[in-house]
């Protein structure tokens, strides 16, 4: 393996992986989890299979819920 993959897989786990780690302690801490979250994810997906499995997890349970939320707010909308 060439010693810039190396780094570079170095990088990205100890980077994702920290971003991931605070955006997992910003779930039950107040704080922007998802700001962490995603981009943790990601930038472990760009090396290990398993990290984009839990990214697009994380995706579908983000649209659900923005698709949730919005039904809430049109309910509230027209209940005045």
């Amino acid at each position: 393996m060439n010693s810039y993959l190396l780094i570079r897989k170095v990088l990205l786990t100890i980077i994702g992986g920290a971003l991931t780690l605070l955006g997992l302690i910003f779930i039950v801490l107040p704080g922007p989890s998802v700001l962490f979250l995603l981009p943790g994810l990601y930038l472990l997906s760009l090396e290990y299979e398993q990290a984009k499995v839990w990214l697009k997890k994380v995706q579908k349970m983000m649209t659900k819920t923005s698709r949730w939320i919005d039904k809430k707010i049109r309910q509230r909308k027209h209940s005045y």
